[in-house]
This record gives structure tokens, sequence and C-alpha cells, in this order.
């Protein structure tokens, strides 16, 4: 999972991930690029991974979810290990957000991360099983 570039290789809804260069704070800067359905989706993001905390550490940089924050959790459990992503979006124009955050969350977040997890999941479970 901590490997961002390799994601495409993994993950058939993602189409590519390009590592772009480096931010100010250290952070990669990421173009990465999904399918929800047949449209392709396409956001910049700072990434960092945390591997003291188990966490990977996204920020949007542009376009309609600029300046919202991803955590993924990695816990270790008895039977594996759980993965918790929450998606902190406000959107930046206020008198929108209403109407803008719903369509964005339901319409592209929740579907592209979702098929990630189950993605990763059954990855994961299908290399625990040989």
């Amino acid at each position: 999972m901590r490997e961002l570039a390799r994601w495409p290789e993994r993950l058939p809804h993602y189409r590519f991930v390009r590592i772009t260069g480096k931010d100010e704070r250290g952070r990669e800067i990421a173009e990465m690029s999904a399918r929800r359905g047949p449209l392709p989706i396409t956001w910049l993001s700072a990434y960092r991974d945390d591997p003291a905390t188990l966490e990977l550490h996204f920020e949007h940089l542009r376009a309609w979810t600029k300046g919202m924050r991803v955590v993924w959790t990695l816990t270790p459990t008895r039977d594996g290990t759980r993965v918790e992503i929450v998606h902190d979006l406000k959107f930046r124009v206020p008198l929108l957000a209403w109407l803008v955050e719903p369509i964005i969350t339901h319409g592209f977040i929740e579907p592209i991360a979702g098929k990630t997890l189950a993605t990763f999941k059954s990855l994961l479970e299908s290399e625990d099983a040989q």
C-alpha cells in the first residue's frame, strides 16, 4: 500500500500515479487518476508515509478537492490489519459547500476509496491464502 507509484499495477480502476517531485516539507507530489465508472478523475496530492504511526497522509492541492486532507490508518489486529480512510473535505467556497461537498463525497470520493479498499483487501487476503 505504501508504494504509491505502484498502485495502478494492483488497482485496475487506477489509471496512473505519477510522482512529480517533492514539496518544501519533503512530501512527494503525486498526480493521481482513477476511474469512477467510465469517468476519469484526476487529482494532485502531497503525500507522506508515516511508518511510526502506520499512516498514509494526503493533501489535495488543486481543483474541486483543494485543501482536502486524507489519512489512511493501518491498525494491526489479531486477525490481520484494519484500514480506515478519513477524508476531511471543507469546500473552499463556504456558500456552496452545502451543495458541492455531498456531490464530491458521495459521487466521487466514496466510490473510488471504497473500490480501492475492497481491491487491496482482496489482494491481501489472496496473498495470505497462498
